[in-house]
């Protein structure tokens, strides 16, 4: 009895470390028939709009058939997703504005209580209903930035998607986020790649194109996304002029992609092309007709503008100003994209300069855009304070997280001391009478426990005396087992250098049209360069010494590249080993031949010369 009276005491101490919880009941029960559209419209955006339209008299005169206030927002939220889904103006702007204040009203009701409803509700079906209203308030912040960037207000728009940011990671963790609700983040995240990047604020943009990265990949989005995605990290990259990082992410939406022949696949090859361009890897002559042979698979009039504005941007930086201006002024002339017209434009009046040519109607069309950028400016300006405030938000969110759990912790683990010790107590309570039969026992199991402890050392002194001799043993059949196997090579392709060497140009397969950087994993050493000069001295007669006494005009890095040359490998091979350019390989293979002055190839003609013949 005093047991149980313990235990129902500890419970209350527990129950007694919670602050009270308020609960959110449902606010209404919404339509099935509505739900079952909204279920709809993640996978048939189409007919879920079919579906919705006939509860609407028109889009914006009212609604039919919806009676309850709860509906008739969730109705309107539908509504303008859908439109925007199927690529439709937003034509219910002010009843979807409706819809947020009566969602935001809601969230403000729940923001109030005195702890997050999400974690600590004992009541499942008011965790529902506040994760549901959550996710509808974020729908229609996410939504409402929609139709603000549509009427081009920007910074109007970031706000919006800030707000249905902050709600979601407010009500979810990081499990909550799955499926439906981690591709909802995608867009989020998506959105604000595209905001910042047309603002020119790259490392922001950056920032949220890695965030919508991790949430395509955690619902399994298509291919296209998660390239999209990919190449637009890229393109921040490379406007910034960090190269590599450009070329990585190129590379991997290029390897996402399953289907090659698509536009998105030709643009990212198209980038990529004028990357290694500026990396000096391409001169501009391949990459012109790289350029060409897009233009040949293009498929609009825009993705051949596009190209035209790529090959133009080449001539133009190798001041080849007259076969720049036929490209640069055709894209001017005939495309309708802003962007393209804009930049076309900028590079005909810096080569109208450069070569005297009158370009007033290049200059004229660029006026107006000295205004905006004036507008944009300020525009650049609220927007990176509000990625400031947002940054900020989330490490105090984070921070507020990580307190929550502490303190939860700390609660469980007193909660738990607590209850144990109640329960200790109570057994020692109910055991006291038989204390000296506890006190017999407790000196029993301690003399069999320092009997234990005694033949336990012993064993284990035992134990470590025979795991030294072990290693002994090992170490001397170590030493013997070097000395034999450096003992055992009979042949220079027998020589550990040597087949090491050969297992990596088997392993990696290079080729001639891959960049050499992608193979820094199979680089040699300079200490394995020096093992494999030393392989070729022992098992040739001192080769190095011979020939440098036959060609003093060889550099000590030639004969790297000689040694290499004995194993037999291709040109492919040696630039993957050495990382050097594959070109490079080319030109020090022409030097070598004409200081060995050999008719053969090098291979042959050093291979003989090592077995003691001539070179030529």
């Amino acid at each position: 009895m005093k047991l149980r009276l313990t235990i129902i005491l500890a419970f209350f101490f527990v129950a007694a470390c919670h602050h009270p919880v308020k609960v959110v009941e449902p606010v209404e029960t919404p339509s099935s028939e509505l739900v079952a559209i909204d279920s709809l419209m993640w996978r048939q955006p189409d007919s879920a709009l079919v579906c919705l339209l006939p509860y609407f008299d028109t889009y914006s005169d009212g609604m039919s058939n919806i009676s309850t206030p709860y509906d008739k927002h969730y109705a309107n939220l539908l509504l303008a997703e859908l439109l925007y889904k199927n690529y439709l103006p937003q034509e219910n702007r002010k009843k979807l504005q409706q819809a947020v204040a009566y969602y935001d009203s809601l969230l403000k009701v729940m923001d109030t209580q005195d702890v997050s409803i999400r974690r600590l509700s004992r009541s499942e079906a008011s965790l529902m209903s506040a994760q549901t209203i959550a996710f509808l308030g974020t729908r229609s912040y996410y939504i409402n930035g929609v139709g603000y960037y549509e009427n081009d207000s920007a910074v109007e728009a970031c706000k919006e998607y800030m707000k249905a940011l902050e709600v979601m990671e407010g009500y979810f963790d990081e499990k909550d986020l799955t499926e439906h609700k981690a591709q909802f983040m995608a867009y989020i995240y998506t959105r604000l790649t595209d905001l910042f990047s047309d603002i020119y604020l790259h490392e922001q943009s950056v920032y949220f194109g890695k965030k919508a990265l991790e949430h395509y990949q955690k619902h399994g989005a298509t291919p296209w996304h998660t390239a999209w995605t990919l190449n637009q990290i890229g393109s921040q990259y490379d406007m910034i002029e960090q190269s590599d990082s450009a070329s990585y992410y190129y590379q991997k939406a290029m390897d996402v992609l399953e289907d090659t022949v698509t536009l998105m696949y030709r643009d990212i090859a198209a980038h990529l092309i004028c990357l290694e361009y500026k990396k000096g890897i391409c001169q501009a002559d391949t990459v012109v007709g790289k350029l060409h042979q897009l233009l040949l698979n293009s498929e609009s009039e825009r993705e051949s503008q596009a190209r035209y504005l790529n090959i133009g941007e080449t001539f133009y930086h190798e001041q080849k100003y007259d076969s720049a201006w036929v490209y640069l002024n055709k894209v001017f002339q005939t495309t309708s994209v802003v962007g393209l017209k804009r930049q076309a434009a900028e590079w005909l009046v810096e080569i109208g300069k450069a070569k005297g040519i009158e370009v007033h109607a290049y200059t004229d069309f660029l006026v107006p855009f000295a205004n905006q950028e004036e507008n944009k400016s300020e525009i650049k300006s609220q927007l990176t304070e509000l990625y400031k405030v947002f940054g900020q938000a989330q490490q105090e969110r984070h921070h507020q997280e990580e307190m929550r759990r502490h303190r939860n912790q700390s609660i469980a683990v007193v909660a738990g001391l607590s209850f144990v010790i109640l329960i200790v107590l109570s057994l020692y309570h109910n055991s006291k009478r038989h204390k000296q039969q506890l006190k017999l026992r407790i000196d029993e199991e301690k003399h069999a426990h320092n009997i234990e402890k005694k033949a336990l050392s012993s064993r284990l002194k035992k134990s470590n005396e025979t795991l030294r001799e072990l290693q002994d043993q090992i170490k001397q059949h170590g030493k013997s087992s070097i000395t034999k196997a450096e003992s055992q090579a009979a042949t220079f392709m027998e020589e550990p250098i040597c087949r090491l060497i050969m297992n990596r140009v088997h392993e990696g397969q290079f080729k001639s049209q891959m960049n050499y950087t992608l193979y820094k994993d199979y680089a040699l050493s300079k200490e394995q360069l020096v093992a494999l000069r030393e392989a070729t001295n022992q098992h040739f007669d001192h080769f190095i010494v011979r020939l440098v006494q036959a060609h003093p005009e060889i550099t000590n890095s030639d004969l790297d590249y000689c040694c290499l040359h004995l194993l037999g490998l291709t040109d492919a091979d040696i630039s993957a080993l050495m990382q050097r350019a594959y070109n490079t390989v080319n030109e020090r293979n022409s030097k070598l031949r004409k200081i060995l002055g050999c008719k053969n190839t090098i291979s042959v003609a050093l291979l003989a010369f090592a077995n003691g013949g001539s070179l030529s």
